[in-house]
């Protein structure tokens, strides 16, 4: 008997093992269309708050069908995006060729800048014994920046990218349309899982669904106002502090905002890069109008700014993100990060929060009763966003 029940416990595990590799190899094969789905999925989640604040405008005692309010809010969306991309990267642009030529002439210049920089060539050069004796920083920062910042660069990125996964017509096209029907109908998602998982299941299933959606939601709109924040105070910073002019600092500022993106080392990668150019164009312009400051002052200056505006990203924005819409703690982020980074990077770390996020919801409704899962995530109706009842020791059979 107990040699029939080992038996039937072995074919159980290899017939779950042999579904997962199956649903693998789907996911592998249209994983274009998955990739529409979830950024489809993405931008329903972002734009549900909107849906919901339109829904409160009444004419006449009546709202707007769900169709009508689904679309402006689509509208909405794109109308911001492509407001942020017309207007703001052509600022960037400029701001690199800017940088970029002054760093061209600054070998003709007697500034203290050159001075700095002749010295952290020559510095270079006899610490590394590799690099090449006609090494200098400038060129290497020009051709950096021209590599990173460069229009036709990105749009030859954006045309491979565009070319594996098919046209990005119908990319646009397909995630726009996808997202519609999420953001008309709420339900939809959880409806289409409730489907696919077994009866006994479908009232936790559809719990999980819900609750994942609702704490992505608040995720991702805490994201979008953690970037909004963080190039706000640089932008002011940079503008009446630093006084690099309007369109170096908000250039400078959506930068870093957007840099900022990324957990941990997106704030100091941002800050480098910004410290640079605010260097490079406050230096050349001081000196231009022949009130040159200390290279050291405007460093320092540049370094408080981004400084004061990280303090405030990790003790006002973070929280508010991740302890207010994903009910996780600062150390569970933390060690979530440092793994997904170990294993895919920076793309595993802007991944990890949303992912982590879906399986400790699916951990809390499915599998409470396990003691690891209590203990790691005590106060389950807290961590679920809504008051949600004690699950029975063990699923129905």
């Amino acid at each position: 008997m107990e040699n029939e029940r080992s038996t039937d416990r072995l074919a159980r595990y290899i017939m779950y093992l042999a579904v997962a590799a199956a649903i693998c190899a789907f996911c592998w094969y249209f994983r274009s269309a998955i990739v529409y789905i979830l950024l489809a999925a993405v931008i329903s989640l972002m734009g549900r708050p909107i849906k919901t604040i339109l829904g409160k405008i009444r004419i006449k005692g009546k709202s707007a069908p769900d169709w009508l309010l689904a679309i402006v809010t689509l509208v909405l969306i794109m109308a911001a995006f492509i407001g942020i991309v017309t207007q703001i990267i052509p600022v960037i642009s400029s701001i690199v060729q800017n940088v970029a030529l002054n760093m061209q002439v600054a070998d003709s210049s007697s500034s203290g800048l050159t001075e700095f920089i002749s010295k952290l060539n020559l510095w270079i050069i006899s610490t590394f014994p590799n690099v090449d004796p006609t090494f200098t920083i400038q060129d290497w920062l020009v051709d950096f920046l021209k590599k990173t910042f460069d229009l036709s660069s990105v749009t030859s990125v954006v045309g491979s990218v565009a070319s594996a996964i098919g046209s990005i017509g119908i990319a646009l096209f397909s995630i726009i349309f996808i997202g519609f029907f999420f953001l008309r109908d709420e339900h939809l998602f959880s409806n289409i899982i409730a489907a696919l998982v077994p009866e006994r299941l479908e009232k936790r299933a559809t719990q999980a669904i819900d609750s994942i959606e609702h704490l992505l939601s608040r995720y991702f709109v805490g994201l979008v106002i953690e970037v909004l924040g963080v190039a706000t105070i640089n932008f002011l910073g940079l503008l009446f502090i630093a006084k690099l002019g309007f369109s170096a600092s908000i250039g400078i500022a959506f930068i870093t905002g957007i840099l900022n993106v990324i957990p941990y080392l997106g704030p100091w990668i941002g800050a480098a890069i910004g410290t640079i150019l605010g260097v490079v164009l406050k230096y050349s312009s001081a000196a231009a109008t022949g009130t040159e400051l200390h290279l050291l002052v405007v460093i320092a200056v540049l370094v408080a700014i981004f400084l004061f505006t990280q303090l405030v990203d990790n003790f006002v924005f973070q929280p508010f993100i991740y302890s207010t819409s994903i009910k996780s703690t600062p150390l569970e982020i933390f060690i979530v990060i440092l793994m997904a980074g170990h294993i895919g990077g920076a793309i595993g770390m802007l991944v990890a929060i949303p992912v982590y996020t879906v399986v400790r919801v699916i951990a809390m409704e499915f599998f409470y009763d396990v003691k690891a899962v209590r203990r790691l995530i005590p106060d389950r109706g807290d961590s679920l966003g809504e008051e949600v009842q004690e699950a029975p020791d063990e699923l129905a059979p």
